[in-house]
């Protein structure tokens, strides 16, 4: 029994509706997924309904846009509990920040000469949760990019016309709300992030774990980490990333997590709810 443990949907920067992530994760053989959608749990109740239309277990997350000693990092949580009133209020305020940050996007490219509505943006998008992808497909469908990848080389890499950066919370302070949400806080990617400094901090703030099997993690990479997280007592976790079509392929399916290691985030999660009292609003959320 293997899991995928980062997993996007049409409800932020993905392609799949939760529906077809569901079927492409039953087509792998996958017995667990997490969605993971950026600042936003819109996702996770479709999910879970589809996820057991085809018999696999359906972990809830999210993942949140960090930063310690001003560099940026990813933080996954899971086992969330939707209903938490502090977390709900928080993802509201980073979705408007994401919005905001379209239209400021937007403002930049109009500048550079080029022609561009933030509602073209946030049709394409259909979703509380934008991000630079859907301003690249906006680009493309304008005609004015041939592909993504030339959007995102043209216009929305850093120090690009169209650039701006994201809007984001402190590390220890996301690992908190992750928490209070009765959920597990983990690293994303770490090896794409040189974030290696960082971590014995960020366990001093409490994460739980690290993101040791990714995509573009080398087996080598994957090593590094295993050993980092042996030595300051992790939580291993894994996933592919996929956001549907728009990384080019769909990379469901391409880590397999052993079971195991969900069974020890749910563990964790159990015992965080105890630590730091949390009590779910809706006695069956997971």
């Amino acid at each position: 029994m293997f899991a995928d443990l980062h997993l996007h949907t049409s409800f932020s920067d993905g392609t799949y509706s939760p529906e077809k992530l569901a079927s492409e994760g039953k087509r792998h053989n996958l017995a667990v997924l997490a969605l993971t959608d950026h600042d936003t749990m819109e996702g996770c109740e479709r999910m879970a309904a589809a996820c057991v239309a085809e018999g696999i277990e359906f972990v809830p997350g999210s993942e949140l846009t960090a930063e310690q000693d001003d560099y940026e990092l990813h933080l996954l949580g899971y086992f969330l509990d939707s209903s938490c009133e502090k977390l709900t209020k928080a993802l509201a305020e980073f979705q408007t920040a994401r919005q905001d940050r379209i239209r400021e996007m937007v403002e930049r490219i109009n500048k550079a000469g080029v022609n561009l509505e933030a509602e073209s943006v946030f049709r394409i998008a259909s979703c509380r949760s934008p991000g630079r992808p859907h301003v690249g497909r906006a680009l493309v469908e304008a005609g004015i990019c041939r592909t993504l990848d030339e959007a995102f080389e043209r216009f929305l890499k850093k120090n690009r016309p169209g650039w701006v950066p994201k809007f984001r919370i402190s590390a220890p302070d996301a690992i908190q709300l992750i928490h209070q949400s009765g959920g597990v806080a983990v690293m994303a990617h770490p090896g794409l992030n040189r974030s290696d400094d960082m971590i014995p901090e960020l366990v001093e703030a409490g994460m739980d774990g690290i993101e040791c099997f990714h995509t573009k993690h080398s087996t080598a990479v994957s090593e590094h980490y295993l050993m980092i997280a042996e030595q300051k007592n992790l939580l291993i976790t894994g996933g592919s990333d996929c956001h549907g079509m728009n990384k080019g392929k769909p990379l469901i399916g391409s880590i397999r997590l052993p079971y195991s290691n969900v069974q020890k985030l749910r563990e964790r999660s159990e015992q965080n709810r105890v630590r730091y009292g949390h009590t779910p609003a809706d006695p069956s959320a997971n």
